[in-house]
């Protein structure tokens, strides 16, 4: 989590606070123990909200199922800071869970633009995996080849590129 800008003394030690909750929800999500990690979470965003923070709150809910309440916290953390990418790949990719990945296209083009965003290769990816299953086969590829240029360990999308390209041949 990077500090954000211009924090006087007083605001300083409460984010270090907040980034001790949010680690210590890192760690309970990791375990497995989604009550914990949503207490965590939530106690982080009560004393500093953060675009993580919520962004994370919001994995945890997608764990559950509650899409709709995942993709609140993501609009939160948007709302916090609209620079974070991760928020608007996972919007996205909430949406193609609800089965509307039409709807999710605009999400992933957003988190692709996004300034803060170390894993570009994801909403790549995830479009790659909108215009397949829309029948783009071809634009499947190229984002798929897109997420493999940013990310040559990613695997899932080798695998789909692999898949594809074997098809069209």
């Amino acid at each position: 989590m990077r500090p954000p800008p211009n924090l006087s003394d007083d605001q300083i030690e409460v984010w270090q606070q907040a980034l001790e909750y949010f680690q210590m929800g890192f760690r309970a999500q990791k375990e497995g123990d989604w009550a914990e990690a949503m207490r965590l979470y939530g106690h982080s965003i009560n004393l500093y909200p953060t675009a993580e923070a919520h962004t994370f709150l919001g994995w945890v809910y997608s764990f559950l199922s509650l899409y709709d309440d995942a993709i609140d916290q993501c609009k939160e953390a948007i709302a916090v800071d609209p620079t974070y990418g991760n928020a608007y790949n996972d919007i996205g990719a909430y949406l193609m869970e609800l089965g509307q990945s039409q709807e999710a296209i605009d999400w992933f083009r957003q988190a692709i633009a996004a300034p803060y965003y170390e894993a570009r290769c994801y909403p790549y990816f995830n479009l790659g995996r909108v215009y397949e299953k829309h029948g783009e086969w071809i634009l499947a590829i190229k984002h798929y080849r897109k997420a493999l240029d940013l990310c040559p360990d990613y695997h899932q999308a080798k695998a789909a590129w692999q898949l594809l390209q074997a098809k069209l041949n």
